[in-house]
């Protein structure tokens, strides 16, 4: 829900342009185009871009400013449980002149502080949150990074804002690429905390950042307020019984799911083929005294085609099933589209077919969906978790066993290989030293890093000569919170921090969601849930050689039989090599991005490097793992040219003013807008 930005400039006494704010909203129309706000207090000021989904009358707009004019807020996102949390609030004397969700937020902060505040907001959200009384603004992420939040810093104000964009739509915004930006766009998974682009950060997931303001001087720190916590190894000795788990876990997915079916305008469900998106719409019809909505992408390539098995589902809980057929031929065409809502690289373009899902969503009526992200990173899902069990949390397994899995990993990971999964064990000295072992997960991306050196141009690898991207990503991760833990507990908590907030719910989720104006509530990832999750014995996420087993028994009683029996499939859209249409128009971008000319005018790659890459892949001894791995980095290095093109050459500022005319939206420059009470 929604699109937020604001500056936070150094002199409390600078007045804030509010025309630059209303820029700021306009550029990302696309995330709330049922209207906006501007709110200013001395040397701060918030704007808000609206998708109106709970509260759809005007009380419901932000940014919102107390009654008694000390605080202001500007939100993206929901806070569920909200109408038991304002219940409670007004027998407490509280008093809101909203039905927003959002009002809470101030609510609690004013009674409780920040600290109970947070422990209380339930979701997906990120909010700014400027005290008046403390000069203090705080940028809050929710605990898993469902929702994005970016800021950077000019000679003499902060700026944060929903997307890269809206920060870029500031005019003292330099617009640059970082070395290391880039080398990570070209492997697929990036620093966390990091984006492309030069001296541009994210406030990471369950974190927050705060900014006082003293004498002229901007204090920054941030902090985290919740973290994944798997238990150490002695705790999870104890055990616990397999049907406990399993009644514990059915009970928190349905309150889970109850949750995020409330909104004041329809709610749907997206459904594939695994058994994450048809528990999902299976509580859900079981919730609701009508048919729910599923929407269900069908692709043109057998091998990646889940919609049988989705038909079979919604056909067994009755209901009302809306099938997109893609034509994986097309998918290149709205590439360049998918890359300015995604702001970074993606290797493959399911990120295009989930931007084409949630325009036909947008289309049919609906603004919001339950999804089912999060089950594979909570209940042990990917392939790249089996291998990590196998090979490190099983050493005692007897030899004829061994065999078996790894028969059982080449046969179901074939697909995978190259992108998911590396086709060979790959080692990085820094995360074997952290972790134990280099995650699987991680593998892949690091082996295609070793390609990256050679396509860059000279200036970027001499500044990258001695850069270690596998150093420079364990060095993010936390080395208390995997210490002493099962190894299917380090390999789910650097996938957590690495993979799931950077690709799954960015170009997999919010960005080409929102793109469409379309709000994705991802049920699994409700932090209660989670908690449960990591309390889980691994033996019990991962049974033998069934993954999510603990999902799967808790589940099966909506799941048809074929379904439940299903081993994991990784939902990928079918990539370039693997269809004559798809390559053709694969082939077009290429002339226009990757030419001689196009690469010599950005100065990122190298053309000589950039050939030896398509001359391999071109190549008829190329094996379908490779093909996959340079699918992925040709995808990547077109992205690299596409960014250049849109974020760093192209003049946002002016394209944010000339949006906000064209909206309609617009400000008088002084005197502030009239406040809109919270509470």
């Amino acid at each position: 829900m929604c699109g937020i930005a604001g500056i936070f400039h150094h002199d409390r006494e600078k007045p804030v342009d509010r025309q630059t704010l209303t820029a700021m909203a306009a550029i990302q129309h696309h995330r709330g185009p049922d209207g906006f706000g501007v709110e200013v207090m001395p040397g701060v000021g918030f704007s808000h871009a609206r998708l109106a989904i709970i509260d759809l009358c005007e009380t419901g707009n932000q940014p919102l400013v107390s009654q008694d004019g000390r605080m202001m807020l500007t939100h993206n996102g929901e806070f569920y449980d909200f109408q038991r949390l304002r219940a409670d609030m007004t027998s407490r004397g509280e008093r809101f002149h909203t039905k927003t969700d959002s009002g809470l937020a101030l609510a609690l902060y004013r009674r409780f502080g920040l600290a109970r505040t947070l422990e209380e907001l339930r979701g997906e959200f990120a909010f700014g949150l400027y005290d008046s009384q403390d000069d203090h603004l705080l940028l809050v992420r929710d605990r898993f990074g469902i929702k994005p939040l970016y800021w950077t810093r000019t000679a003499d104000s902060l700026v944060f804002g929903s997307e890269i964009k809206v920060l870029f739509a500031h005019p003292e915004v330099k617009r640059n690429f970082s070395s290391q930006g880039v080398f990570h766009q070209l492997m697929q998974t990036i620093v966390p905390g990091s984006t492309p682009f030069e001296d541009v950060h994210q406030v990471q997931p369950g974190h927050v950042l705060s900014i006082k303001r003293r004498d002229g001087r901007l204090n920054i720190r941030e902090y985290p307020y919740w973290d994944m916590e798997f238990p150490p190894l002695n705790e999870q000795a104890r055990g616990r019984s397999e049907e406990d788990c399993i009644e514990s876990v059915r009970a928190k997915l349905l309150e889970a799911v109850q949750l995020r079916l409330v909104a004041d305008v329809p709610v749907g469900c997206y459904l594939s083929g695994g058994i994450d998106s048809c528990s999902i719409l299976g509580l859900a019809a079981a919730v609701r005294q009508d048919p729910v909505k599923a929407f269900t992408i069908g692709f043109d390539n057998a091998d990646y085609d889940e919609s049988p098995i989705a038909r079979e589902m919604a056909e067994s809980v009755g209901a009302e099933q809306d099938i997109l057929r893609l034509d994986s031929s097309h998918l290149y065409d709205h590439f360049v589209e998918t890359h300015w809502h995604t702001e970074r690289t993606i290797y493959n373009t399911l990120g295009v077919a989930k931007l084409l899902m949630s325009r036909h969503v947008h289309e049919t009526g609906y603004k919001v969906v339950v999804t089912g992200e999060g089950s594979d990173e909570l209940f042990a899902g990917y392939p790249s978790f089996r291998r990590d069990m196998f090979l490190h949390g099983l050493e005692h397994m007897p030899e004829d066993e061994r065999r078996q899995w790894r028969r059982m990993l080449a046969e179901s990971n074939q697909l995978v290989k190259g992108a998911m999964l590396a086709a060979e064990e790959f080692h990085d000295e820094a995360l074997d030293e952290l972790c134990g072992f280099t995650p699987a997960c991680l593998q892949p991306w690091l082996d295609a890093s070793r390609r990256v050196p050679a396509i860059l141009s000279g200036d970027l690898r001499s500044q990258l000569e001695d850069y270690q991207p596998g150093r420079a990503i364990a060095e993010q991760i936390d080395p208390e919170a995997i210490k002493g833990r099962h190894p299917l507990d380090i390999a789910q908590y650097v996938w957590i921090k690495t993979q799931l907030e950077g690709q799954i719910l960015t170009w997999g989720g919010d960005r080409v969601d929102m793109a469409n104006s379309m709000e994705a509530r991802p049920a699994f990832l409700d932090h209660h849930l989670a908690e449960e999750a990591a309390r889980i014995p691994p033996s019990y996420r991962i049974k033998g050689r069934i993954e999510k087993y603990v999902l799967r028994e808790a589940m099966k009683g909506l799941l048809p039989k074929v379904l439940y029996e299903r081993e994991k499939f990784a939902f990928m859209a079918p990539p370039a090599h693997t269809s004559e249409d798809e390559e053709e128009a694969f082939r077009t971008l290429l002339d226009t991005y990757l030419s001689d000319e196009a690469v010599k005018d950005s100065g990122l790659l190298d053309p000589q490097g950039v050939k030896e890459v398509f001359d391999v892949h071109d190549s008829p001894d190329s094996s379908h793992s490779t093909l996959v791995q340079l699918d992925a980095l040709i995808n990547h290095m077109l992205g690299v040219q596409i960014l250049d093109r849109d974020f760093v050459e192209a003049d946002l500022p002016a394209r944010a003013r000339k949006t906000a005319d064209q909206l309609g939206w617009t400000v008088e420059k002084s005197d502030p807008l009239e406040p809109v009470a919270s509470h």
